[in-house]
This record gives C-alpha cells, sequence and structure tokens, in this order.
C-alpha cells in the first residue's frame, strides 16, 4: 500500500536506516520489518470506493463483475476491482474491493477505506470486523433476517458501537427471503445488485436497473427464460424491500463479537487459525509460525463457518436407523452412535436417543446427531431419508428446520455427542451398509460445494481405511477442499491415527502414488529383514506373529497393532544399531492403504499416461476416480470424460464424441481391479466395491460417478440423478474381480439391472443437456440418438463379456 511505501521511505531519512528490510509484515525474529502510518492514504475523496463481504457461490463476485463492467462501458467513470477469496469450492469468504472514478485508477491495491460497505451474509458481523474499513458517513447494507425495526437488537456491540461513531447510514434487506419467494434459492446476488446501485448514485438508478437486466440476459440467458424472468423479478421488487434503519444514540446490546475459534481449540488454531479466519492473517507476527511451515490436521471442526439458514432436525420416533443421512452427507456433519444408556445422566436437556433396534446393541441407546455450525443446508439427508411419518406424511426421520432458533442448543448437543464412545469397528461387519454410520469419518467439514458428488466417497474412504491410508491426491477440486489453508479436513482418531496426505502435480499424481508404495514396500522389506536380525532379543515367538500376521480384516490389523507396540516397548530397551533403526520404521509392519485419487481431468486426460502405468505396474494400489465429467475446478471444461452430447467449455455445441471408457480399458489388463460405482444409486455395490479393491493385492481401480454444479442443475436431486444415470444404462455399476478366475468364475459381475428409462430422461434433467436443444435443437436430437445408440451398444458388450466361460486352465489348483 501507499502507507507501506511512505513507511520505506521514512525509515531511508533516519540516521541509521536498516540495512535489508521488509515491510507490511510483522517480523519479530529477524526485526527486519518497517513501521508505518496505516492511515496514510493517496486516494482523492471523491473516488467511490466500496467493500463487498459476502460467501462463496451467493453470487457476490460474479454480481460485482458485472457491476464493474456496467459502469466501465456504459458510463464515463473508470473503474477497477480486486477480489479476495480462497480457492475453496463454495462457503468461504469472500471480499470484493470496488472503485469507480472520473480519473484513471493506478491503486494496485485492496481498499481500505470505504464509503460503501456491504455484508451480504448476517453471520459475518459475529466474527468478522467487517465495519473497520468504513470511513465515516459510509453506508452500511446489510443482509438480514430482520427488519429495520428489530435488527438494531440483534447486532454485536462492537458494530452498534461503529454505527454510531462513524455516522454511518445503515440499510437493511432480507435478500433470502426475496430469493426464495421469486425462486433464485440462496442466490441473492441479483437483488443485493440492485441495491448497491439504488444507494451508492455512481450512475441514476432508472439506468442502473436497466443495464443489470441487460446483463441478466447475457449472463444467464442460456439457462432459459425461467431463469432470466426470476432474476428481473428479484431487480424489480429489491426497491420495496430495502429499508433504511434508524440508528439509535446508544449501544444497547448485551453481546459482543463471537472469537474466530473456541477457545478450548489449541494453542496454534488460536493464534494463527484462527487469526487468518478472521481475516487477521497479515498481522500474525513471524513466530507464532513453526519454523519449517506445518500446519496441523484435523482444524475444520474448530472453524464452525455456520453458513446454512436450514439444518436437519433427527426425528427418533419416526427414525429406522438406516444410517443413509449419515452415509451420504457430503460434510460429514451428520453422526450417528450407539451407547449404554447411563452416560445420558449428563446430556443436555435438548439431546435425543432412542432405543437401538440392532439386535446386536440390544440394551443400548442410538442417536443422529447434526453439528449446526458446520452444516451446509445441502438437502441430501432427507432427499435420501426412505422413511416418512405416519402422521404426517410430508414429515420424513430427518429434516429441515430454521437453524438460528436451535444452533445453539444444537451446538452444546454436538459437544456432547463427540464425548460419547466410538463404536468398536471390531464388532461391525462392514460390508453392511447400515454399519457404515458407526465409524467415525476422518475427512470432514470440508469447504466443497453444498451437496457436493465428490466427498461421499473420500469419508467413506476415510471412515473405511483412513487410520492406515496414505493419500496422493491429483490437484482439483478434492486437492483444494482437501489441503486449503488455512484448515484441513483430514483429520485422525483418538489414537492419533488418520490418513497421510500429500498433493504432488494434475499429471504426475499416480506416479507420486506408486512412490509411496515402493517406499512402503521398501521400508517392510527393511523392518522384516531386522526383525530377524534381532530374533533372538526380541524373542522368536513375537518375531514370527509380526511376519506372518493375517491382517485382512479389522481385528487382524489391530492384533497386528498390538504387536507393533509390545515391539517398539522391547526395541527401546535395547542398545544396538539395528534397533534404532527398526525403531523408527516399526509402523510399517502395520498393513497400510495407498490411494491415489483424483478427478477425470486426471485419470482420463492429463495423467492418463501416468495412470496406465502405474496399473500396468501391477503394484498393490488403489486409483479412486472422482468422475465429474468436466475439470469441475478450473470451471467446467470438456475432458475424455465428457458424455456426447453435453455442453462444456471448450465443447459449446455439445460433445460431438463418446466418453472414453476408462473401466472398460482397465479391464482389459486382466490383473487389475476395477469397479464402477454410484453410491446414490446403490450405496452396498459401493462399499462392496472399495472393501474389495482395498483388499486385492494388486492395482485397483474405482470410477465413481460425482454429481457437480457443472452438469446445471439443484444438486439436492444429485441423487436422483445417479438412479437415472443406472437406469438408463448410461452408468452400470460393475465390479470385476481378478480373484474370481481363481474360483472358476467370471470376474465380471454386473450389479445394475438392464436400461428400464430411455436416456432423454436422465440427460435433459441437466442443463447441460438441455441448454443444446434450446440453441441447436437438430443437433441435440441428433446427439442424443448417437448418445443412446452408445448406451445400448456398451450395455451389450458389457453382457457378453460377463458371460463368457472361463478357461479351466486358470482356476486355481
Amino acid at each position: 500500500t501507499p502507507a507501506m511505501i511512505k513507511g520505506i521511505f521514512d525509515e531511508m531519512t533516519k540516521k541509521n536506516p536498516k540495512n535489508h528490510f521488509t515491510v507490511g509484515i510483522n517480523d519479530d525474529v529477524t526485526h527486519t520489518s518497517l513501521e508505518y502510518n496505516p492511515n496514510f492514504t493517496t486516494e482523492p475523496p471523491n473516488r467511490t470506493r466500496s467493500v463487498f463481504y459476502g460467501l462463496g457461490s451467493d453470487g457476490t463476485v460474479s454480481a460485482n463483475k458485472n457491476s464493474i463492467k456496467i459502469i466501465g462501458e456504459e458510463t464515463d467513470y473508470y473503474a477497477q476491482g480486486y477480489f479476495v477469496y480462497d480457492s475453496r469450492k463454495a462457503g468461504s469468504l469472500t471480499i470484493s474491493h470496488l472503485r469507480f472514478g472520473q480519473e484513471p485508477i493506478h491503486s494496485t491495491y485492496l481498499v481500505n477505506k470505504a464509503n460503501f460497505v456491504a455484508c451480504h451474509q448476517f453471520f459475518f458481523l459475529e466474527r468478522l470486523d467487517v465495519l473497520k474499513v468504513a470511513e465515516p458517513g459510509a453506508i452500511f447494507l446489510l443482509n438480514s433476517p430482520y427488519g429495520p425495526d428489530e435488527v438494531w437488537d440483534h447486532l454485536p456491540r462492537r458494530v452498534q458501537e461503529q454505527i454510531i461513531n462513524k455516522k454511518l447510514r445503515f440499510f437493511v434487506i432480507d435478500a433470502y427471503q426475496m430469493a426464495k419467494k421469486v425462486g433464485l434459492g440462496v442466490r441473492i446476488n441479483t437483488i443485493m445488485q440492485t441495491c448497491f446501485f439504488a444507494l451508492s448514485n455512481v450512475i441514476p438508478q432508472k439506468e442502473a436497473l436497466e443495464s443489470i437486466k441487460r446483463f441478466i440476459q447475457k449472463t444467464y440467458g442460456r439457462y432459459g427464460e425461467s431463469v432470466v424472468k426470476k432474476n428481473f423479478d428479484a431487480v424489480d421488487s429489491a426497491m420495496e424491500h430495502l429499508h433504511e434503519v434508524k440508528v439509535p444514540k446508544e449501544v444497547t446490546s448485551t453481546f459482543d463479537v463471537q472469537p474466530p475459534v473456541p477457545p478450548e481449540a489449541p494453542e496454534f488454531v488460536q493464534k494463527v487459525t484462527g487469526e487468518i479466519i478472521a481475516g487477521r492473517g497479515d498481522d500474525i507476527p513471524v513466530s507464532a509460525f513453526a519454523p519449517d511451515g506445518t500446519f496441523p490436521s484435523g482444524t475444520t471442526q474448530w472453524e464452525k463457518r455456520n453458513i446454512a439458514l436450514e439444518i436437519p432436525e433427527w426425528d427418533p420416533d419416526t427414525c429406522i436407523q438406516c444410517g443413509k443421512c449419515v452415509l451420504i452427507c457430503p460434510h460429514a456433519v451428520i453422526r450417528s452412535k450407539v451407547y449404554d444408556p447411563k452416560l445420558l445422566n449428563n446430556a443436555p436437556a435438548t439431546f435425543k436417543s432412542a432405543p437401538a433396534r440392532a439386535s446386536k446393541f440390544k440394551g443400548m441407546h442410538f442417536t443422529i446427531q447434526v453439528s449446526p455450525e458446520d452444516c451446509t443446508a445441502c438437502g441430501q439427508c432427507v432427499k435420501v431419508c426412505p422413511t416418512k411419518n405416519k402422521k404426517d406424511p410430508e414429515r420424513k426421520a430427518i429434516n429441515m428446520v430454521p437453524q438460528p432458533p436451535i444452533r445453539k442448543q444444537e451446538a452444546e448437543n454436538w459437544k456432547f455427542f463427540l464425548q460419547l464412545p466410538e463404536v468398536d469397528r471390531k464388532q461391525l461387519n462392514l460390508k453392511l451398509a447400515i454399519n457404515i454410520q458407526f465409524l467415525q469419518p476422518l475427512f470432514e467439514f470440508s469447504g466443497a460445494c453444498a451437496g457436493c458428488g465428490e466427498t461421499p466417497y473420500l469419508k467413506l474412504l476415510s471412515q473405511l481405511f483412513g487410520d492406515r491410508a496414505m493419500i496422493a491426491n491429483a490437484t482439483g477440486c478434492s486437492s483444494i477442499y482437501g489441503g486449503n489453508l488455512p484448515t484441513t479436513p483430514w483429520t485422525f482418531n483418538r489414537e492419533g491415527r488418520g490418513p497421510t496426505w500429500s498433493n504432488s502435480l494434475f499429471e504426475d499424481n499416480a506416479e507420486f502414488g506408486m512412490g509411496m508404495r515402493l517406499a512402503l514396500d521398501k521400508q517392510l522389506e527393511y523392518a522384516r529383514e531386522l526383525l530377524q536380525q534381532l530374533s533372538a532379543d526380541i524373542g522368536d515367538e513375537l518375531v514370527q506373529a509380526l511376519l506372518n500376521a493375517d491382517q485382512s480384516s479389522e481385528m487382524g490389523i489391530e492384533e497386528q497393532r498390538e504387536r507393533v507396540k509390545i515391539l517398539k516397548e522391547k526395541l527401546s530397551r535395547l542398545n544396538k544399531p539395528e534397533a534404532k533403526k527398526l525403531l523408527t520404521i516399526a509402523d510399517v509392519l502395520v498393513k497400510k492403504s495407498v490411494w491415489l485419487v483424483g478427478g477425470d481431468g486426471w485419470a482420463y486426460d492429463i495423467g492418463y499416461g501416468g495412470s496406465d502405468h502405474v496399473l500396468a505396474s501391477g503394484r498393490n494400489v488403489h486409483a479412486l476416480v472422482l468422475d465429474t465429467e468436466v475439470y469441475s475446478n478450473t470451471g467446467g471444461q470438456m475432458s475424455k470424460a465428457t458424455p456426447r452430447g453435453a455442453i462444456a467449455k471448450f465443447a459449446a455445441g455439445g460433445k460431438p464424441n463418446p466418453k472414453k471408457d476408462l473401466v472398460m480399458m482397465a479391464m482389459t489388463y486382466g490383473n487389475v481391479y476395477v469397479a464402477r460405482v454410484a453410491i446414490g444409486a446403490n450405496e452396498g455395490q459401493t462399499i462392496k466395491a472399495f472393501l474389495e479393491a482395498e483388499a486385492y493385492e494388486g492395482p485397483s481401480l474405482i470410477v465413481a460417478y460425482c454429481h457437480c454444479i457443472a452438469h446445471g442443475y439443484n444438486l439436492i436431486n444429485g441423487l436422483d440423478q445417479q438412479k437415472a444415470a443406472v437406469l438408463s444404462g448410461y452408468w452400470p455399476l460393475i465390479r470385476y474381480n481378478p480373484d474370481l478366475i481363481k474360483e472358476g468364475k467370471n470376474p465380471l459381475q454386473i450389479d445394475s439391472k438392464p436400461p428400464s428409462i430411455p436416456l432423454e430422461e436422465y440427460v435433459y434433467n441437466e442443463t447441460r443437456y438441455k441448454s443444446l436443444t434450446r440453441s441447436k435443437p437438430e443437433e441435440a436430437k441428433k446427439l442424443l440418438k448417437l448418445a443412446q445408440e452408445d448406451v445400448v451398444s456398451r450395455w451389450r458388450l458389457y453382457e457378453h463379456w460377463a458371460a463368457m466361460k472361463i478357461d479351466e486352465n486358470k482356476k486355481k489348483d
């Protein structure tokens, strides 16, 4: 900023200026940073400077980019915009910095004194200092569920003080209620943009509204007239719902701003992570960071983004305890446990429970609990719930209700729930979907889109194998919501065990993961060698048990862990070089599960050569392809997984060629375990595929159907689309297990029925297909016909393969 630059010149005027310096950071380690006056500015007072606080995916950034275009293209004003947001897919803070003026704008830094501040999410006021940038007399626009007469009593004390002391003009609008009324869901951008133009007077209001509508037509026209009309209705009705608040002369609030993270969070989370969450990351002193730059894992649990307007509420009287809601939740905010009812003695008054229905849990109690401040309100849990209330068929065993009234009580219930003991996984048959609900997820509260189709698979992987998994994650959506600072969703259990996660590049992920496998294999080989060398010191019985352990089950793995624990105790008492070496790698004696994770852009396209090389290597690695059929992370570009007839970037006229059949290609090796799954269509088959792939002693590949916002529909319907994809035959569920050949069985098992609905009943629920029927109806018709033929011919090929007899000579002797 100019203030920092001025600090440099001020330093140069000193008699003994610093030789080598830094500016803009708080260097309390080498003490090279320069002091500066943050209030110094070079901006002309007549320039409009606006700051907008939004939520990722609420449309704030898009609306502000359109505002810049409107003002820059249709007036004589110069315009500039800077946008600050992290790389998480949705639900995180976005800050838009806009400048408009009659002179050229050369301000290559963010706005620090704004005459217009808009806060598009009411809950931001609890933890963010949104009015710090407001200059005296500025306009403050707030999206509020409370009207002009009641909003003041719901503001934190600090916010009230700032409004009064800075003499701000204060306006409110319930944009979410308006958006819901006109059919825009949670997209409030058009409404808030209209209010900005009405209040800022950058251009006359009538001209502004006409320009907004032109840009709406340009931006949303491809989604159909219905979407355009809804946005037009939002513009036309925004003004009548915009109200100025009469600001009292005194502060009346009885509560203040909350800390960015709970007080029980670890020290590093308090001093570093929390400060970054609060938007004060630039002020953190250098000494607060670890010298090697490491950040702890499992930190999303402290963030408590609190972004849901509605959350699911459990009805224990209606629930059949099937666990479908727990399994499908993309953000792991719904959990279930069974426990001794005596543990309820200290439960909060509103904590719900019911007698466990399963016979093996007789005499125990069962609870489904939601984390209210981590939920994203996607509604998938309600959609998947199979049980209806007999007295009120409109209600299910889990139902969406307004979050604010129950937020505090459910937060307390969540804390109590976490203290309850986890179910002993050795007691569970993990082949049954109903039991997965009792496994602790080691992937939680990610920054993925609400209703994300990828994260349920990652959560499942973490539940089944997370305490011994090593994950190589290709760059893409999964690496962004999986490894984005300042918080990390990959976490650990009460024993401190969790996934080892690493991200290299896009194109070399498979090779990167195979390197992990090779390193583990070499370490295991060396550990076994050292064990035999130390047999006399350790005891031959323990050595043989370690070397010959059966780790094909949860029980076997747990028994091996106990042996390794005993081994470490013995090694720590030995004063031999070999003992010290073995002590450093002893944990490798417990079976590790190596996973290569990425999207279709990696596995089908850029990283295909590496993926193919690794699958052909015969090494014991497991590849999970999260197939959204486009490059989701970079904006929906076409990949080789994009289906025929779908519109994507670089395929504006509909992709003319069929989707690459990665599953079929991998099956041709004959020694690769291959599965195609869709958790929304058949969760049992998905779980079975994960377990079989991990148990297979060789390379395995799972291609998972992932619905995505790039497909162009409300993701609450994502599970229905997965079912339709399977019913139409577009996404046949299969498992190819080479181990079956040894039993004289065909390795290919088709787990879904022959196509029972036409392809169009699946594809025309999605904008990526429908939009072509409007822009090029004849081309759409032709491509649909070809796509239907693709489905039929591929199904026949799979059927033929599955019916083939196995050569008797290939049977196991």
